[in-house]
């Protein structure tokens, strides 16, 4: 492409576009990174150059751009139709893919609620929880109103979903119009206020926090709040956007129990750690959790279409099963729910996972990123590398020895990022973490050149 031309579409850009997460006023002031196209692992800007796709384009690509089985299953889809609404019709790929999740989620979950984008897969699971409980009350019973959600936690951008996130960044302006949920503490063991003795304490600050603690322990919220609470919610494994925390061992199957043992439902949010992120196709398979719901998206269709899925048991879905005027419907939709251009693309993509045996042909390449790893944990102002399958995070900080972060003002992350750029790498940051999570299709010396450029950068950065 012309300069002129990509000159023109950056005017038009900063013209007409609002762009997400993003303060407009320095938009404004920097040059504008256009994609064009995409192959395989790369990105391709408008002036022909190529990116490492480091980030799988936030967290959605699976298996490369441009791969063929799935272009062609759109192509072919939009042959027949390209959308009917699912509202009192069905349509094949949605048929066809439902089946395909149940056969490959955790056993007892039979049920598939199609949406668009991981916030509306929470805030489905949220509403039918909620209203799970309404239509199961009896006359003696308290009304189950409340949710808890751990320190940390992102869920999305709904208002749904942000009540039970915490992050202030996200949510901060926006809690006046929010419910109130019980947070209880996720274990950030990595710094862990109450046992600095990690990984030997592992689960105990489950059940009970030191006195001194400003946070509650799971267990003691249940004990307390048990009977007014409709569900739990909870990251599996890895708490994405809190800058990729990794849960000790044991913890998910413990919030698994307990949520048993008090009679509370769980939903397993996997919209960031689904199909093959934490190197198995589900995170709770790492713990064998069957969660009550389990919100999928991002890599649903292999990073090509939004398409989002909820999927419950039997035991939720016959307590919304009534006669019309009971009102025991789930009164809840989207225009483009089972979408069958999406759901031909996720179909298209949960067969090559099949037929390329993706989940263990990326058991080497989890093994060499930890490694590779390793190296950056010598590096002077690298607080913590944390790791679970092909997700990582490097953390940032000041001070190694206090861990004392950055100063948000500072933007130490977002320059490590932009100098990656200079290298042919698209990464994007947490605040002062620096995320890899490449496609599962990344070669090893892709990801060798990757983890290359990242310790080059963020020693040219710091210093």
């Amino acid at each position: 492409m012309s300069t002129a031309k990509n000159k023109r579409l950056e005017v038009r850009d900063k013209k007409h576009v609002w762009h997400p997460f993003t303060q407009m006023k320095e938009w404004e002031k920097e040059t504008t990174l256009i994609i064009e196209r995409g192959e395989g692992n790369y990105l391709i800007d408008t002036h022909g150059r190529k990116y490492l796709d480091g980030v799988s384009s936030l967290w959605v690509n699976v298996h490369g751009h441009r791969k063929r089985e799935i272009d062609n299953a759109i192509k072919a889809q939009i042959d027949k139709i390209s959308h009917s609404s699912l509202l009192g019709l069905g349509n094949i790929p949605s048929i066809e893919l439902a089946e395909k999740l149940v056969q490959i989620a955790p056993k007892g979950l039979t049920k598939v609620f199609y949406s668009d984008n991981g916030s509306t897969a929470v805030e489905i699971a949220l509403k039918m929880a909620y209203q799970y409980w309404q239509q199961l009350r009896t006359p003696n019973s308290k009304l189950r109103t409340k949710f808890v959600a751990f320190t940390g936690a992102y869920h999305g951008d709904t208002f749904g979903s942000m009540s039970v996130g915490e992050i202030d960044v996200f949510v901060e302006k926006y809690k006046p119009l929010l419910f109130p949920t019980y947070k209880a503490y996720y274990p950030y063991c990595y710094r862990c206020p109450v046992d600095k003795t990690y990984p030997s304490c592992k689960i105990a600050c489950i059940k009970k926090l030191a006195p001194d603690c400003l946070y509650q322990g799971f267990e003691e919220i249940l004990k307390s709040h048990h009977k007014e609470i409709a569900a739990c919610i909870i990251e599996p494994i890895v708490q994405g956007a809190a800058g990729m925390i990794v849960s000790p061992p044991g913890f998910l199957k413990e919030v698994r129990r307990l949520c048993t043992k008090y009679n509370i439902l769980l939903i397993a949010d996997e919209v960031a750690t689904g199909f093959g992120r934490t190197g198995k196709l589900f995170a709770c398979r790492h713990e064998n959790v069957v969660p009550d719901f389990l919100c999928l998206a991002k890599g649903i269709t292999g990073g090509y279409l939004p398409l989002a899925a909820t999927l419950t048991t039997e035991k939720i879905y016959k307590a919304f099963l009534g006669k019309y005027d009971e009102l025991k419907t789930f009164f809840h939709g989207h225009t483009y729910t089972g979408n069958p251009l999406g759901c031909a693309a996720a179909i298209a993509n949960l067969n090559i996972f099949k037929k390329e045996k993706t989940i263990q042909k990326i058991q080497p390449k989890i093994k060499l990123l930890s490694e590779l790893l390793a190296g950056f944990k010598e590096l002077p102002y690298v607080g913590d590398v944390r790791q679970k399958g092909l997700i990582a995070g490097i953390e940032l900080v000041k001070d190694k020895l206090t861990k004392e972060s950055y100063p948000m003002n500072e933007r130490i992350g977002h320059k490590v990022c932009m100098e990656a750029r200079k290298y042919g790498l698209m990464i994007r940051p947490l605040g002062n973490v620096i995320v890899i999570m490449p496609p599962l299709s990344i070669t090893v010396e892709e990801l060798k050149k990757m983890l290359d450029i990242v310790h080059q950068c963020i020693q040219s950065v710091t210093g």
